[in-house]
Parts: C-alpha cells; sequence; structure tokens
C-alpha cells in the first residue's frame, strides 16, 4: 500500500524554524519526484518546493527562496523540508505528494498524497 506521512508540523514564532519530514512506505522514492505543497484556510494548494527523482532539480516559490531547502534522503525512504525565518504568511497545511519520473511542480502533477501537518507561525 503506496502511503506517505507527513511530520514536524506545529507552532512556531515568526523567525523560528520547523523540519517537515515525509516518509514513504510501500514504494521506494528512488525513482520519485517529490513536492512540498500548502493550503492556507480559504487558499488554494500552492506550490513550495519540489525536487527530482535524480536531486539534480530543484524548485522553490519565490515566496520562500532563500528560507526553505527541500533535500531527500533515499536510504530513509524520507524527503525534508527545512523551513527557516518562517512568516505568518507560511501558516497553512504542508503536504507532500510524489510521482514518478520527472514533474513539473504543480500540484495537477503528482498523484500521491500524504494527509498534511499543520504550520502554524504566531507570536
Amino acid at each position: 500500500q503506496v502511503q506517505l506521512v507527513e511530520s514536524g508540523g506545529g507552532l512556531v514564532q515568526p523567525g523560528g524554524s520547523l523540519r517537515l519530514s515525509c516518509a514513504a512506505s510501500g514504494f521506494t522514492l528512488d525513482y520519485y519526484a517529490i513536492g512540498w505543497f500548502r493550503q492556507a484556510p480559504g487558499g488554494e494548494r500552492e506550490a513550495v518546493s519540489c525536487i527530482s527523482n535524480s536531486e539534480s532539480t530543484t524548485y522553490y516559490a519565490d515566496s520562500v527562496k532563500g528560507r526553505f531547502t527541500i533535500s531527500r534522503d533515499n536510504a530513509k525512504n524520507t524527503v525534508y523540508l527545512q523551513m527557516n525565518s518562517l512568516k505568518p504568511d507560511d501558516t497553512a497545511v504542508y503536504s507532500c505528494a510524489a510521482a514518478i519520473g520527472f514533474r513539473l511542480c504543480l500540484p495537477s502533477q503528482y498523484n500521491y498524497w500524504g494527509q498534511g501537518t499543520q504550520v502554524t507561525v504566531s507570536s
């Protein structure tokens, strides 16, 4: 059974950091592109960051460039999103998603999704 499970969300003050994890089971991440997407209350799902299956290509939304870093550990079948200098505008449910092969960083390109983890940035 293909499953993605996110963890690491929580409440953090502005300027703080969190590291999200996306653990895969039921399949091997090596051949999959992985994306992190977020959805704020009342908003649409938007791309945050994506990484190709070969790690040669990464994408970051303009709003998170220089603050967030995506990485993958294929040995652990896990992808991470390190989030630094967090802002209240980063508050959202963050979900990871997977798709085999090369994919653009668009939600429609991904077919396996986790349940999401809440990130709240507030003082």
